[in-house]
């Protein structure tokens, strides 16, 4: 009997060790647990990428950076270019989450084509086009009809396949019968950003790019304003692209551009908000 009791009292010791080691296993695997929930807050972070027309570049660096700041756990990379460029990278594939572009021209192929979130297509902004000279340019042209005039050697327009600006200004000139006088001197650029630099360093005698181009910097002067009759609206649409592995955060940061702080920003460089 005295063995039974001491066996039992053997047994009941063993289960009381292996309980305890079970729930000190349990107790071990907390931190773990506590180990997942940064890997959660890690969920939410984004890194956007988006594509913005060259003519945005300053308005958009200053709302990427308010932006950010409003939202710690998002990172934005913006490439700017020509609209029409921008458009054939999405088509070609790049990790693009949000297009601006500022031609509905380029947005609308994309459209037709299947690559954006339609439901996220808005129109954010308007702009102007004007003729610019260089700052201390003795030209006195007062007209887009003065663009031909014998002391413009080279007219610098940005290339009207892939540049808004470029087809805009085709247009203009077109609605004053002087297209092919104007090609006789035409000297293409890949985007208005890189027309702006030609016309203020002196390596172009003119250039079409847009008002807000030419409020960026005291090294041109604004010739003329092209009448709204002689070109297409200058619309700035925006939209999610559909293959962004993170439309949500897409979408949040495109609705941020039609927020109260992102149109003083865009008013102060010279666009109108639409």
């Amino acid at each position: 009997m005295k063995k039974m009791r001491k066996h039992r009292v053997l047994l009941l010791l063993l289960m009381l060790v292996l309980v305890a080691t079970v729930t000190c296993s349990c107790g071990a695997d907390k931190p773990e647990n506590d180990a997942s929930e940064p890997e959660m807050a890690d969920a939410a972070k984004a890194d956007l990428i988006v594509s913005a027309a060259a003519s945005l570049k300053g308005a958009m660096t200053e709302i990427q950076e308010l932006y950010i700041k409003e939202n710690p756990n998002v990172e934005i990379s913006i490439s700017f270019g020509g609209s029409g460029s921008l458009q054939q990278q999405i088509e070609q594939g790049a990790p693009v989450d949000v297009f601006v572009s500022a031609a509905t021209k380029n947005m609308n192929a994309l459209k037709d084509q299947g690559l954006l979130i339609n439901s996220t297509i808005t129109d954010l902004l308007k702009n102007t086009l004007v003729l610019i000279t260089a700052s201390d340019s003795s030209l006195n042209l007062s007209d887009f009809t003065e663009a031909t005039d014998s002391a413009v050697k080279a007219l610098a327009l940005g290339e009207p396949e892939t540049v808004p600006a470029g087809k805009y200004a085709e247009q203009v000139f077109t609605f004053y019968k002087m297209l092919d006088a104007v090609k006789e001197r035409a000297v293409y650029a890949k985007d208005v950003t890189e027309v702006l630099n030609w016309v203020a360093i002196g390596n172009a005698d003119a250039g079409v790019v847009y008002s807000t181009d030419a409020a960026s910097t005291d090294k041109v002067k604004v010739a003329a304003v092209a009448p709204e009759e002689s070109h297409d609206p200058i619309v700035y649409p925006g939209a999610v692209i559909k293959a962004s592995k993170q439309a949500e955060a897409a979408g949040a940061f495109l609705e941020y551009l039609s927020s109260a702080t992102a149109k003083a920003v865009f008013e102060k460089y010279g666009f109108t908000v639409m």
